[in-house]
């Protein structure tokens, strides 16, 4: 959470954006999965087809393989051919160019009557009945096909011999499966070092390279995000370079399109600024002169009652109405020039002010305006708080203060003035046991012409100014004002510099005092 205060007042409570995947990372994301389907896709594909071409090579050699099984199953007796009582039936398996773990099988009626595969000495290695079971169903009428056997995987073809047995010839696939998973782990291993390694850095540092500009434009916003736009003509000064708006790019676009914002929001804020000057003139002009008519009619009043003949009640009373509102008036004028004076930035004077008397004086007069009131005095000690500003100033933010809690609080009310030094800082307090603020006024309350009683009433004595004025000399003073919540009641809190926090370790004649 991010907090944007103002002194004595609070604007607001933003909440900072969630923390997620970086842009970045979600391209280079993005890159690693594009990456690793194509490759994989492309593996698997190159792996099918590699299988079907081994398988397709085989099935050659198996074709050759049967001939040559054919060729000798009648071979004579003696090199283990023939079907007379001197072989043992194998002649077919034995022919010249056979193999290692090439199979024969002779079928009849459904059984496997013979079956072996020849060994690494070439010599025929039998097959018992479980073993050979599945080559029983094999059909000449198939073509070549696949069978999974005890010993292995083979690929068999077979054949009707003359006398109606099937025999069958068959060549193992392990070389091919070998050859095909060899190929698939190379595959996925290329893939996974080229995703993970070449991928992650090589588009690593190019699409931090891409985004360099947008990282530009974020050091652009975030400049102006911490200007001050609060005072002064509106000068922003920042704009993204022209390097990276003059391109026909996308970041292109979008930092032209913030320099046109920008140029935007500059020209709003000068004219703003222009018009909160006519306005802080108008105001200053009108105030300096609605002085000199209401101290006529003032002094015009006071000339009607030092007549010597007594006035009528009727006028007596519209007379006193006429100086009451007269006074009401001028205090009015000199509150808003005293504003129009603090808004123009009018530098206040800068004397070593002891708050103590300050205070004693403030008190005196909320005790004589309010005696139906308990006024405390809470000092910290006996020891001077001294602060840097102007006596008068700081005597009117107390005497609102103390002025405001006379005004909001019934006859009998609490009021304490407590003066303390804390943290090279001046705290003076005025808290009271009334009714309190209402929260939903508390956000507004040191704005101009904000009132408690929400109400115009001119018997409650209140122009809306008082709270505002105090804002305006403290801040002026480098100081802040603030009304927190508290359980009963209403406290009010100024915070000023020390004189020796602002007058620096070389006094009051150093740097930091100038």
């Amino acid at each position: 959470m991010t907090t944007t205060e103002a002194p004595g007042r609070t604007v607001g409570t933003r909440r900072a954006p969630r923390r997620s995947w970086t842009l970045r990372s979600r391209l280079v994301l993005a890159m690693v999965a594009v990456t690793a389907v194509v490759s994989l896709t492309v593996g698997g594909i190159s792996v099918l087809v590699l299988d079907r071409f081994l398988v397709g090579r085989l099935d050659d050699q198996l074709v050759a393989a049967v001939e040559r099984s054919s060729v000798g199953r009648d071979g004579p007796p003696g090199r283990g051919g023939g079907r007379g009582p001197g072989g043992d039936g194998f002649g077919f398996l034995l022919q010249p160019g056979q193999a290692e773990g090439t199979l024969g099988a002779e079928v009849r009626d459904g059984e496997v009557t013979l079956a072996a595969v020849l060994d690494e000495t070439g010599g025929p290695q039998q097959l018992d009945q479980e073993s050979a079971a599945g080559l029983g169903e094999v059909s000449a009428e198939a073509g070549p096909s696949t069978v999974d056997l005890p010993v292995g995987r083979y690929r068999v073809l077979a054949v009707t011999t003359d006398d109606g047995a099937t025999l069958v010839t068959g060549l193992p696939l392990k070389e091919v499966s070998d050859t095909s998973w060899s190929l698939l782990l190379i595959t996925v291993s290329a893939t996974a070092a080229g995703c993970l390694v070449v991928v992650v850095v090589a588009g690593g540092a190019v699409v931090r390279r891409a985004l360099g500009p947008l990282r530009e434009l974020t050091g652009t916003a975030t400049r102006v995000r911490g200007l001050d736009l609060t005072t002064g003509a509106g000068a922003l000064g920042e704009r993204v370079p022209a390097r990276i708006a003059d391109t026909p790019d996308e970041v292109g676009e979008v930092a032209s399109a913030l320099n046109l914002m920008l140029d935007h929001v500059e020209d709003a804020l000068s004219e703003r600024h222009r018009s909160e000057t006519r306005v802080r003139r108008f105001v200053a002009d009108a105030s300096h002169e609605l002085r000199t008519p209401l101290a006529s009619i003032r002094g015009y009043a006071e000339l009607v009652r030092r007549r010597p003949e007594p006035l009528p009640a009727d006028v007596a009373t519209a007379l006193g109405r006429v100086e009451s509102e007269a006074r009401r008036m001028g205090g009015l004028v000199e509150d808003l020039l005293l504003l129009a004076r603090l808004d123009a930035g009018r530098p206040v004077e800068t004397e070593t002010v002891d708050l103590v008397p300050v205070l004693l004086a403030a008190l005196a007069d909320a005790h004589a305006a309010g005696p139906g009131h308990r006024w405390v005095l809470d000092l910290a000690g006996d020891e001077p708080v001294l602060v840097t500003g102007d006596e008068a100033r700081l005597h009117q933010v107390v005497v609102n203060l103390l002025a405001n809690a006379r005004v909001h609080t019934p006859p009998g009310s609490r009021v304490e003035l407590g003066l303390a030094a804390a943290s090279g800082e001046a705290v003076v307090t005025v808290a009271d046991d009334g009714p309190g603020v209402p929260d939903e006024l508390r956000e507004h309350l040191f704005e101009r012409f904000t009132r408690g009683d929400g109400s115009r009433s001119r018997t409650a004595g209140s122009t809306g100014l008082g709270l505002s004025i105090v804002a305006a000399i403290t801040e002026a003073h480098g100081g802040t004002v603030a009304c927190p919540p508290v359980p009963y009641g209403a406290t009010f809190v100024v915070r000023l510099p020390l004189a020796a926090e602002l007058e620096g370790p070389e006094g009051a004649d150093g740097p930091a005092a100038a």
